[in-house]
């Protein structure tokens, strides 16, 4: 079975590919490949009651404190609300007792 690689942070978008360094870590201290450092750290989220919306924002501005102009920055979150962690989780349905027959 082949597991899949990120190439950018699951929760926030940042590029993953470049540096090992910016994997997020797990309870354990293993490494986690879907979360950056920032975002995840020993097996919990940095910032576990942020919204998407708030993300989007937080993001935006850094990429805009790292000189890139305001349109750079809104092009590179365009796509925040597609990553794993913004996805609305989907309910199991119980598999009823008559449905076995």
């Amino acid at each position: 079975m082949k597991i899949k690689k990120y190439s950018n942070c699951e929760s926030c978008g940042m590029p993953l590919d470049k540096d090992e360094s910016n994997l997020g870590t797990e309870s354990d201290g293993s490494l986690n490949e879907m979360y950056c450092r920032h975002c995840y750290e020993s097996g919990k989220f940095t910032s576990p009651d942020i919204t998407m919306i708030e993300m989007k924002e937080l993001v935006t501005n850094k990429i805009i404190e790292m000189k890139f102009p305001k349109f750079v920055a809104k092009f590179l979150t365009r796509n925040t609300h597609k990553l794993t962690r913004w996805q609305p989780i989907k309910p199991t349905t119980p598999i009823s007792k008559d449905s076995k027959k």
